[in-house]
């Protein structure tokens, strides 16, 4: 008889391993400053950014998806649409924009894991904003596994200028996916937490406040802003953050990127480390080696900052 208990235990324990992340948790939603699960359990969310999709539109396929997910164990994908960047950003080709993210929203639907729609612009570009999300959420709004950035990095606006984009976008995401997860920008390069935790939007649930931050450059200060900010009730999610400079290159500091990583996990801050790229600098995590397919990658294709970033993908799997 004990062997059989234990024979069952173990086939669930094995059962609940294999499970992939939208089984696990099913539909997120934001309680006080946590991210939960469908059951109301704490959930924190560790994956990886695609780069500009204008600068790397190769790597936009479902192969990168799974190895990002199945591999390096990535519970969640941020998929950046760029805008207002060269001629080929989402202002100037949509067509372009909204097959990248047929291609990861497809890939993260396939290997069960969370994917976050980045509008990634620096300028206020509301009405392009709102035409993007309209035909995402239009088309991708049913299921559990999709949320929203809206704003990637504003940069000298005050927070105003922040919460009135939001409170204006808001409404369109919310009419097509009444439950998905908005993340809402903040100041300068979403690191001014502690203006907009002073101020927060009223009346719309599950919302989470973006901080980012570059390890070498953002260290114990932004951690201040972010303690404050939570202390007021804030929800946070690190949806972009790396472990160099805020240039995105120079050296690693795996120090200070430890300090920030204890940070999350005190916390259950989910966070996305930035980027999926082949550029000579040192936040991209290819060598342009690489192929386009993820799943043809090999060890040699992988710089540093990616093989840091697996170790801490894998260590709490």
């Amino acid at each position: 008889m004990r062997k059989v208990l234990c024979g069952v235990l173990a086939a669930i324990a094995l059962t609940a391993a294999a499970q992939t992340p939208v089984e696990r948790h099913g539909q997120l939603r934001v309680e006080g400053t946590q991210l939960v699960d469908a059951a109301g359990q704490p959930v924190q969310l560790r994956g990886v950014s695609m780069g500009w999709h204008n600068m790397w539109p190769r790597f936009y396929n479902g192969g990168t998806v799974e190895r990002l997910t199945r591999d390096w164990g990535a519970d969640v994908v941020r998929c950046s649409v760029g805008v207002a960047h060269l001629d080929s950003g989402f202002d100037c080709d949509s067509v372009a924009a909204y097959a990248v993210v047929d291609s990861i929203v497809g890939g993260a639907v396939r290997n069960g894991a969370y994917v976050l729609v980045d509008f990634h612009s620096h300028p206020n570009k509301l009405a392009d904003a709102k035409r993007f999300f309209t035909h995402v959420a239009g088309k991708y709004g049913n299921l559990p596994n999709v949320m929203y950035e809206i704003w990637n990095e504003p940069t000298e606006v005050p927070w105003s200028e922040c919460k009135a984009y939001a409170e204006e976008l808001i409404p369109v995401i919310r009419a097509l996916d009444p439950d998905g997860i908005i993340v809402v920008p903040t100041p300068r390069w979403d690191q001014e937490v502690d203006k907009a935790a002073e101020d927060q939007i009223q009346g719309i649930d599950n919302l989470l406040y973006s901080l980012h931050y570059y390890a070498t450059t953002h260290t114990q200060w932004l951690r201040d802003k972010a303690d404050y900010a939570r202390s007021l009730g804030l929800p946070l999610i690190m949806s972009e953050c790396a472990s160099m400079e805020h240039t995105g290159d120079g050296v690693i500091n795996p120090k200070e990127w430890d300090e920030w990583m204890q940070y999350a996990d005190r916390n259950g801050i989910s966070w996305i480390a930035w980027s999926i790229s082949d550029k000579d600098e040192t936040c991209s995590m290819l060598r342009p080696s690489a192929a386009s397919n993820g799943m043809e990658w090999s060890d040699s294709d992988l710089k540093p900052w990616a093989v840091l970033v697996k170790h801490y993908l894998k260590r709490n799997r």
